[in-house]
């Protein structure tokens, strides 16, 4: 399995997961500046994801949903804010309406997504922080563990596909 640590903390409002691939920086940094790739692993394995629009670039915006087993949609969208590639790209995630926008009810996170080379492989830290405490809170009771965890280890059925 990929995932080889998460540790959540309520006082940072941070949650970070740590994974490793037998893959070189540069073909794990595709997966994620490419629409296609990237729904083959960013919804968990049951909810499928479609990207609708993707812009990889400071300022640019990702827009996407996931689909239920029963075919209900849940949208979501990310604001980039920063890029360096291949080393790691930053931005804001959130839910949305089908239409993309944003849920006020639902939290936002601001994420850092880090591709470092560590002992041939590539190690990839996700880092999301919270405004609230309350946030984070919300989103681990929704599954956000388990969720992110099943979608980063497709990663590695799509690097032998």
């Amino acid at each position: 399995m990929p995932v080889i640590d998460t540790q959540h903390d309520l006082d940072t409002r941070t949650l970070t997961i740590t994974a490793e691939f037998d893959a070189p920086v540069q073909r794990i940094w595709r997966i994620y500046a490419d629409p296609r790739q990237l729904e083959k692993i960013w919804g968990p394995p049951t909810y499928p994801a479609t990207v609708v629009e993707h812009d990889l670039t400071p300022g640019g915006r990702v827009h996407y949903f996931m689909t239920s087993p029963e075919g209900e949609k849940f949208a979501g969208y990310w604001k980039v804010t920063a890029v360096d590639e291949p080393r790691s790209f930053s931005f804001e995630d959130g839910f949305a309406d089908l239409d993309f926008n944003p849920n006020p009810d639902l939290p936002v996170s601001r994420n850092v997504y880090t591709f470092t080379e560590h002992e041939g492989r590539t190690r990839v830290t996700y880092v999301s922080t919270f405004e609230t405490a309350e946030g984070l809170q919300k989103v681990l009771e929704m599954g956000i563990v388990e969720g992110a965890t099943g979608a980063i280890n497709q990663i590695d059925e799509l690097l032998t596909s």
